[in-house]
């Protein structure tokens, strides 16, 4: 048996000698750029250091190994919270807000790097200042007034809240790094012992108006017949005394012929006489008409 043989050699193609320096090429070229999306602003940290310019939304170089990039949302994000507190009438009160904000583009880099990411934001910064503004501006407040002047409450929550949070962030040295845009009131609740309360008197309010109106309504209607009969009254009178003139200018109109006709008053008694003469005693003469006369100057 023949010990001698020979190992056949492998051949390599001309470019695999550059495969050894294309591969860590194309592992290395990823790490030499960065995408910032729509909404957001990159956090540069060079070897760990946040650096105070945040990159803006587009396409940008960087160091690899050397520059890592955290995006930072900047858009409006809500919280909601639910916050409990005691009205000024000693009413537990749970407050349920809805805060509506944003992360200040051009600070972006200094919240990062003294509170964290929008997470860590809404944990130590939003929810604390809806928890203590709530409980302050409510104390304030009847459970009643906190339903009627609602308006007003959330006004001042929503003031108490940007103070709060301006108050925070300027102890850190980032005042304005957090923008609220608006704060909303979703729902006052209170214990059943009150809500039964409000309902009974909200009962007896609606009856006592309910009372009224039927006072008014009677009263009304009393009030319009009693006009009613006056001008019956009043129409009745004027009939009355438009009657009566007329009768007393009709009797003054014939006193005054009368008075000016003796004949016309001989002619009135000669029709009211029946033709019958009237009796009497005695031989004193008959006292009435001259008939004669009378027919003679007709």
């Amino acid at each position: 048996m023949n010990e001698n043989f020979s190992v056949p050699q492998l051949q390599l193609p001309p470019f695999a000698k550059y495969l050894v320096f294309l591969i860590p090429l194309f592992l290395i070229l990823p790490s030499t750029f960065v995408i910032v999306n729509a909404g957001k602003v990159g956090v540069v940290r060079k070897l760990g250091a946040v650096q105070p310019i945040p990159l803006e939304e587009g396409f940008h170089f960087k160091i690899p190994f050397i520059d890592t990039v955290i995006p930072v949302d900047v858009r409006l994000n809500n919280s909601d919270s639910e916050a409990l507190s005691s009205s000024k009438d000693l009413q537990t009160v749970k407050t349920i807000v809805s805060v509506q904000y944003s992360i200040n583009g051009e600070m972006a880099a200094q919240t990062y790097q003294k509170i964290g990411r929008r997470n860590q934001i809404q944990v130590t910064v939003i929810q604390p200042a809806i928890s203590e503004s709530v409980k302050a501006v409510t104390a304030k407040y009847t459970a009643e007034e906190l339903i009627t002047r609602r308006e007003t409450v959330k006004l001042q929550i929503q003031k108490a809240i940007q103070t709060f949070i301006d108050s925070t962030m300027d102890r850190k040295g980032i005042k304005d790094g957090v923008l609220i845009a608006n704060v909303a009131i979703t729902d006052f609740n209170f214990s059943d012992e009150f809500n039964r309360a409000i309902e009974m008197k909200v009962k007896a309010e609606q009856e006592a108006l309910q009372a009224k109106n039927e006072k008014i309504r009677r009263v009304t209607q009393a009030e319009a017949a009693a006009s009613e009969k006056k001008l019956a009254a009043d129409a009745s009178a004027y009939e009355i005394y438009v009657g009566s003139k007329a009768r007393a200018d009709a009797i003054k109109r014939e006193a005054r012929s009368l008075k000016n006709n003796p004949e016309l008053i001989q002619l009135r008694l000669a029709e009211k006489w029946d033709g019958k003469l009237p009796h009497f005693n005695g031989t004193s003469a008959l006292p009435f008409l001259n008939i004669a006369s009378t027919a003679k100057k007709k």
